[in-house]
């Protein structure tokens, strides 16, 4: 007999034994769309947990990004749903809404509020209810090749547009194969976080109040800009294919040093070390260039939570809540850490904790990689998390692909994207 089940045994035993009634411990699973190398760190956290809660039992299922909302809506509650997902918080209103995640009781609230930025609380919120417990955060930051640099003559980041567009001329060689800039097709997110950057690096926004401004002018010298590079060939959609995992053409133009700059997330740093091997160092990140319309670097920024299915039972919701509370808190890791910062700096991911940051500052700032991202922070724009936010994303994704095959002029594609958030955010609202 293997240790979980001697333990489920021994535990058995006691509720034939006992006339008291005693509430039996229960099994709950993971939805995750973690990579398996990710996994085993969490399955590792969950033996520990389970050493300390005897008939507790905690599984993981792992699906690709692409299919983790569709999994989460799809599967439903009782046995065949998974009682804990892992979502990125754009999602939480429309899962809210439909009534397919639960709010969290007063004392894990409480803790949360306490243990957690506001602006990190308030994206998983809705309304004055927590219906998550926060882990990473992701920001964006301009990762250029100093290798490539060196080669064109460019001594420096750019700090504003005027200087990205003419790095991004001197590191086009179309002899070489080699682009300027990578943009991102196929990938919502990959699309519209860079572009959403560059934005409010304008001074920019993509909702306020709930209501689209995709027609301001900071946004069209923002759509100009995507144009420009486009029309001017400093970057190639045939190098862009990407998804959530950065496989594809995306990661392998860049990791190969085809590609002098692109603008993306903390979080890839795994892919690129895994992919460059010694190559890595020729690796540098830097502030969003600031546009015309901006006054300071900015940069958007969007988190993830854990959040419990509000389909399956009282049993399982409460044992759920008291595992996130464990894998989130500063006594499942190590050093003052919780199992959740371990897991998320494994992967190069911030986590956002205020005890895992302090247990993590010096690394944090001693890694030339993630200190690109961790200076942006404090002036990052949060993505908005509004209903239909998904729905809105994947219907700008498509217009800034039509831009970057040429189906569309900046101007056609600016009046194409307000009009068509208007309606999603309008129609979602009700």
């Amino acid at each position: 007999m293997n240790l979980r089940n001697g333990w489920r045994f021994a535990f058995a035993a006691t509720l034939m034994m006992s006339s008291a009634a005693v509430s039996q411990a229960a099994e709950i699973s993971f939805l995750t769309h973690w990579g398996p190398d990710t996994v085993a760190l969490l399955d590792a956290a969950i033996e520990k947990y389970e050493a300390a809660n005897p008939g507790d039992t905690v599984t993981v299922r792992a699906v690709p990004f692409g299919d983790l909302l569709t999994t989460l809506r799809t599967s439903g509650g009782g046995a065949g749903g998974a009682t804990i997902a892992g979502i990125y918080d754009a999602w939480l209103p429309d899962l809210a809404r439909d009534k397919l995640v639960s709010p969290a009781g007063d004392d894990i609230a409480a803790d949360t509020k306490a243990n957690w930025p506001a602006g990190v609380v308030s994206a998983a919120s809705v309304g004055d209810s927590l219906y998550g417990i926060p882990n990473e955060i992701d920001v964006y930051a301009l990762n250029y090749n100093k290798r490539l640099f060196d080669e064109a003559g460019i001594t420096a980041p750019p700090a504003t547009w005027e200087e990205f567009l003419a790095a991004a001329e001197k590191l086009t060689d179309k002899s070489k194969g080699q682009q300027g800039f990578g943009l991102i097709n196929s990938w919502a997110a990959g699309v519209l976080h860079p572009f959403a950057s560059l934005l409010v690096s304008n001074g920019g926004d993509l909702i306020v109040d709930g209501k689209p401004v995709l027609d301001s002018e900071a946004a069209k010298q923002t759509f100009d800009l995507y144009e420009k590079l486009i029309t001017s060939g400093y970057s190639d959609p045939a190098m862009a294919t990407a998804d959530a995992n950065t496989t594809g053409p995306f990661l392998d133009n860049f990791v190969s040093g085809k590609t002098g700059m692109i603008i993306m997330a903390n979080w890839w740093e795994s892919a690129l070390k895994a992919g460059m091997g010694d190559a890595f160092a020729d690796i540098a990140t830097a502030p969003i260039p600031v546009g015309p319309s901006g006054d300071t670097a900015r940069s958007i920024s969007y988190s993830w939570m854990t959040v419990v299915n509000a389909q399956a039972s009282a049993e399982e919701q409460e044992t759920a809540w008291k595992f996130l509370s464990w894998l989130n808190g500063p006594d499942s890791g190590e050093n003052g850490a919780s199992a959740m910062g371990d897991i998320l700096m494994s992967m190069g991911i911030l986590p956002s904790r205020t005890s895992d940051v302090t247990a993590f500052g010096d690394r944090l700032a001693s890694d030339p990689f993630l200190s690109g991202y961790t200076e942006t922070l404090a002036d990052a724009k949060p993505f908005p998390v509004v209903l239909g936010g998904q729905e809105f994303s994947e219907a700008l994704q498509q217009t800034l692909e039509a831009m970057q095959f040429g189906q569309l002029t900046a101007a056609e594609a600016q009046a194409n994207a307000q009009s068509d958030a208007t309606e999603i955010l309008a129609r979602n609202a009700q």
